[in-house]
């Protein structure tokens, strides 16, 4: 039951993303409101603010939000973060989101402008962005690899690296992968996973009581 739930969730999520993204294309994000969004995607407001909370999540929302831990896991190589990154870029590159895709001539251009368009939109970005370097810091963690005040650091680097390209691609106008972009942004950070297996230098240990 838990799972056909899950679908609902995602097909009625889909749904009023793209709807809401007609209404934000026809008539400006801070024009719409989320009543009239609910109206276009035939569900009730509350439906709406109960999937998203605000409007400004309904353009941020995606699945790796509601993402399992073993779902996270599987999808991240804790050896080869970036390259996990990449690669989930480009299916997700490949996997049209909503309103997007060859059929209706939009990609990811569609949702993500409005993510530096609309300040409000961007605030809800980095909170999500936040929550997902939380969500990844334990998986680096548990290597053994890093401390965990440098899984943290690692973990927020990736998310917000991933933003910074993302931006970038956006700056640019959009017409290169996005998945090129993270993977030139990223490259230096694959410096700490290029080290030899046995050559990891020892975690660094924060700072220690009763010394001196």
């Amino acid at each position: 039951m838990s799972g056909l739930r899950e679908r609902w969730r995602l097909k009625a999520m889909r749904a009023i993303q793209e709807r809401a993204l007609d209404l934000f294309d026809e008539r400006g994000f801070g024009a719409v409101t989320i009543e009239e969004i609910a109206a276009a995607a035939e569900v009730s407001p509350s439906s709406v603010y109960r999937i998203f909370g605000t409007k400004e999540g309904i353009v941020v929302a995606d699945e790796f939000d509601h993402m399992s831990p073993e779902t996270l896991e599987s999808l991240l190589d804790p050896a080869d973060p970036v390259g996990s990154l990449v690669r989930a870029v480009r299916a997700y590159e490949s996997s049209p989101g909503p309103g997007e895709g060859p059929q209706t001539g939009r990609g990811p251009w569609r949702r993500v402008r409005y993510f530096f368009a609309e300040p409000s939109v961007r605030m809800a970005v980095c909170a999500t962005l936040d929550r997902a370097g939380g969500r990844i810091s334990p998986l680096i963690a548990a290597t053994g690899e890093v401390s965990e005040t440098q899984a943290r650091v690692i973990a927020n680097a990736l998310a917000f690296g991933y933003f910074a390209a993302l931006e970038q691609w956006y700056l640019d106008g959009g017409d290169r992968p996005i998945a090129d972009y993270v993977e030139e942004g990223m490259r230096p950070l694959r410096a700490i996973w290029s080290t030899p297996a046995g050559d990891h230098p020892e975690p660094l240990s924060g700072p220690r009581s009763g010394s001196g």
